[in-house]
């Protein structure tokens, strides 16, 4: 017989063992935590309830831009320099899902193989599968487990598509926007609206030509918008990632902007918010199923042939499908 402790554990255990194991840093017990995450298991609110009281304790750290601006090899870097000063980290990438497995492609866990060997970072990858906004459905969760299994900095890779990986910031308590000459200069990336979400502005590639016009439109862009309200205003802090050149400034800015949070008390109001978006996707989640389980497909057809061919409104239609 197995307890209600372990089920959707294929290899036995509880998932109080399990979440014990986890908040010791093993990495396989992390790992298959996210696993849950993931696969939706039948033991996931389980792990939730167990999660709970640990987490919330994480520095967590967005990190967007554009394809080729060099978001992992910044991250592989941060990651070398948060270990330097004996924290660790956890790192979540999520990776274009495959078009043909639907799972991650792997990319950046490749890239992270200098840290293969250090029990003090944790990288996973989490397949998109298609999501807008740039991260996966799975995120909140696995940064849940991250967060509670005791990793002191949270790192989180969005896919790189532009525009639509603004929900990165309502998920991380900083968000830093990597840009690099070639790649579009500051000017573009203003109009595209990915700047408003930056807490800091990092200009990779700075030893190429082109990076301090980048680094000089992105000043001249913020001073447009300037405030003497006492917000925070996002430094510009220009990287080599490949060799580690200023990685160490972008570390004390990411710093000092999560101590400016909590000294304002910014930093609860962006975690309430977090945790509303949350609960909200869970309910929404719910109702989906909900609304899955009582229409059958004849009916949807039904209804939307209806609708088509302008015999119904779409209102009525849900109506019908789905009573309020």
């Amino acid at each position: 017989m197995t307890s209600s402790g372990s089920r959707g554990l294929r290899s036995g255990g509880t998932v109080a063992d399990l979440v014990a194991s986890a908040r010791e840093l093993q990495p396989g017990a992390v790992a298959r935590l996210i696993s849950l995450v993931e696969t939706d298991s039948p033991v996931l609110r389980e792990v939730a309830v167990a999660l709970a009281p640990h987490a919330g304790r994480a520095q967590v750290v967005g990190i967007t831009g554009s394809p080729g601006v060099g978001k992992s090899t910044t991250i592989s870097a941060l990651s070398h320099a948060i270990r330097q000063q004996g924290r660790t980290v956890g790192v979540l990438s999520v990776d274009p899902s495959s078009p043909f497995t639907g799972g991650a492609l792997l990319g950046d866990r490749i890239r992270m193989l200098e840290h293969a060997t250090d029990q003090g970072v944790f990288v996973r990858s989490l397949a998109s599968r298609g999501r807008l906004g740039g991260l996966s459905a799975a995120v909140p969760q696995a940064l849940r487990v991250l967060d509670a299994s005791g990793y002191d900095v949270v790192l989180i890779e969005t896919v790189g598509a532009g525009q639509a990986e603004l929900e990165i910031a309502s998920l991380a308590d900083t968000t830093l926007v990597v840009l690099a000459p070639g790649a579009g200069d500051g000017v573009q990336a203003a109009k595209a609206g990915i700047l408003e979400i930056a807490d800091v502005l990092v200009v990779n590639k700075a030893d190429r030509e082109g990076s301090a016009t980048v680094a000089r439109d992105l000043s001249r862009t913020q001073s447009y918008h300037s405030t003497s309200d006492g917000s925070w205003v996002a430094p510009i802090v220009q990287i080599v990632a490949t060799d580690g050149g200023g990685i160490d400034e972008l570390l004390a800015a990411a710093d000092g902007h999560f101590a400016w949070l909590a000294s304002t008390g910014s930093l609860a109001g962006r975690r309430r918010r977090r945790a509303t978006a949350e609960v909200e996707a869970i309910v929404i989640d719910r109702v989906r199923a909900r609304f899955a389980s009582l229409t059958s497909s004849a009916a949807l057809d039904a209804v939307a042939e209806n609708v088509a061919c302008g015999a119904m409104d779409p209102y009525s239609a849900a109506d019908r499908l789905f009573p309020i």
